[in-house]
């Protein structure tokens, strides 16, 4: 898109929010700020009090690439190709999910049942994507090591460079594996801490998302199959078989789903310790413990 000229980034800022409000687009002036602070390679702070910060010719270009974009409803995480998430970032790119604040609940409930954060734990991550999840456990958990698997091998590769970008690549692996495919022939492998945000949406559901979701995440990332549970079922028993006795099992949810994951968790040996609410006051996580619960210390 051609932008007009711009002499300074408090212009920009106005013309871009005006062309995002004219859209009908939420969040335009952040999305305007947001944008505007990448082209510019500056913080949003400073973008905000040096409104006078000049333009330049090449950076009003890049600044029309971005408005382009988003005009077409790709995620602004997208377009810069990183996201936040646990106050550490993340790069993404078509292979992976974009890292979202409800998962962060998962992650907290975690956490909170975890008595010994420098304890040596063992993670397993099932469906990785960008390692956003086991990367921020791994972050907190001093002295755990982990293990992230995804069926897509550039989701793989990417998680890979995300835990080197935070120094944790020390202490987790990545692989390529449909679910618990690459750990057959490994019987004995359990772990302390298994951890999963998989497809959950019914597949009738997904044309009806907000396009900057349906248009843009991958698809695989996204269909849980008829009734939105088929990812659950064929996890859970493999999870209940890998899980150490008093270990806990962690998933994130469709905000309607819980009953029915909870009696599929159950149904392998599994007892439910809590139905954990994201920020928004909906069930988000599933928290499962074995029958012969102990404290991970």
């Amino acid at each position: 898109m051609n932008l007009p000229a711009i002499n300074s980034a408090g212009e920009a800022v106005r013309l871009i929010t005006d062309r995002f409000n004219e859209a009908g687009m939420d969040s335009a002036r952040l999305d305007a700020r947001v944008l505007i602070a990448s082209a510019l390679e500056i913080t949003t702070t400073r973008l905000f009090s040096h409104p006078e910060t000049p333009v330049s010719e090449t950076q009003r270009e890049l600044m029309g690439r971005f408005v382009e974009r988003r005009l077409r409803h790709e995620p602004v995480a997208r377009i810069l190709g990183e996201r936040e998430f646990w106050s550490l970032n993340f790069k993404i790119d078509a292979s992976t999910l974009v890292p979202r604040p409800d998962s962060e609940t998962l992650v907290e409930a975690v956490l909170a049942r975890t008595v010994n954060h420098d304890a040596n734990l063992s993670i397993l991550d099932m469906g990785t994507g960008s390692g956003c999840l086991i990367l921020a456990l791994l972050s907190e958990l001093t002295s755990a090591t982990g293990l992230g698997i995804d069926i897509n091998p550039q989701a793989v590769i990417k998680a890979r460079e995300n835990a080197t970008a935070l120094n944790l690549d020390q202490r987790v692996q990545f692989k390529h594996s449909d679910w618990f495919a690459s750990l057959a022939g490994n019987d004995a492998q359990r772990f302390d801490i298994i951890v999963s945000n998989p497809p959950y949406i019914p597949e009738a559901e997904i044309a009806g998302l907000e396009p900057d979701v349906s248009a843009f995440d991958p698809m695989i990332a996204l269909s849980g199959g008829e009734d939105g549970l088929q990812a659950y079922r064929n996890l859970l028993p493999p999870m209940a078989a890998r899980i150490v006795d008093g270990g806990l099992v962690a998933l994130e949810i469709g905000w309607k789903q819980a009953a029915q994951v909870t009696e599929l968790g159950e149904r392998f040996g599994l007892k439910l310790d809590a139905v954990v609410d994201d920020l928004a006051g909906r069930n988000r996580a599933v928290i499962f413990r074995t029958e012969r619960p102990r404290k991970i210390s």
